[in-house]
């Protein structure tokens, strides 16, 4: 099992929502912290709701510009020593069509959803397989593991997540190093106010399924869990879980018939 006490835990995406919460679970059970998001302001007020600000560090930094994923990863690790667990949090959704999204947009939603990433996991691999120790946790989605509508970018990026960690545990699961992929559904966040929507622009709305989600806090609880736990993937979700089954045991033409009737904002 994976014990956070006095672990050395780097989350990216801190500054709010989910990324905000999974600091607080963590700094309860007794770990320290780096966290890393755009907005330094945002990050000083989650350092000052920790239990103990002293344990925690902030990184800020652009995920989307990453210049040198190895220089980021040898700051954060100058704070407190090694990073034990590594949460690969910071994301970027989208609400337009296939036919309305621009290679940019794609480009984008690429870059902070999978190539950051895998960036930084990149970066603190080597150094966890040479203690024989380390665990890596994604917040992907449960469009990693379904389709809908206005979604192409943001869940061909969260696929290609759990394609490219499937196959890490499956190299480095007996060196030590494991991998937790958690897959929430709707959660009450801004990732609908910050999603790409016509011409790159933000969304700028508050959609009604992620307003009436879940707590970012009963989300990162549930992750924190699975992660003590060892799970390789765990999916967080009331309703909309019905859709992964469906995915998962339809055939593909039901599913696709039954995706189109969803009004999913």
């Amino acid at each position: 099992m994976t014990e956070l006490h006095d672990k050395v835990v780097w989350i990216t995406g801190a500054s709010g929502g989910i990324g905000e919460a999974l600091a607080y679970g963590a700094a309860a059970r007794g770990a320290r912290l780096v966290l890393t998001a755009r907005r330094d302001a945002e990050l000083e007020r989650v350092r000052a709701a920790c239990p103990d600000p002293a344990r925690v560090a902030l990184l800020p930094a652009d995920l989307e510009r990453i210049d040198d994923a190895q220089a980021l990863a040898d700051r954060a690790q100058a704070f407190f020593g090694p990073v034990d667990v590594l949460v690969n949090n910071a994301g970027l959704s989208q609400r337009t069509t296939a036919l309305e999204t621009s290679l940019a947009s794609y480009r984008r939603l690429f870059e902070i959803d999978f190539f950051a990433p895998i960036a930084l996991t990149r970066a603190l691999l080597p150094a966890m397989a040479a203690r024989g120790s380390g665990h890596v946790v994604v917040v992907s989605s449960v469009f990693g593991k379904i389709a809908m509508a206005r979604r192409t970018g943001y869940a061909a990026a969260k696929h290609a997540l759990h394609g490219y960690y499937d196959c890490a545990r499956i190299e480095l699961g007996d060196r030590g190093v494991r991998f937790t992929l958690a897959c929430p559904g709707f959660v009450s966040t801004a990732i609908s106010l910050n999603a790409l929507g016509p011409e790159g622009r933000a969304w700028g709305t508050v959609d009604s399924d992620i307003g009436q989600g879940m707590t970012p806090a009963a989300c990162a609880e549930r992750i924190w869990r699975a992660v003590e736990r060892d799970r390789y993937e765990v999916v967080i979700a009331g309703r909309e879980r019905v859709a992964v089954w469906f995915k998962r045991f339809l055939p593909l033409r039901w599913y696709t018939a039954f995706a189109r009737r969803l009004k999913v904002s």
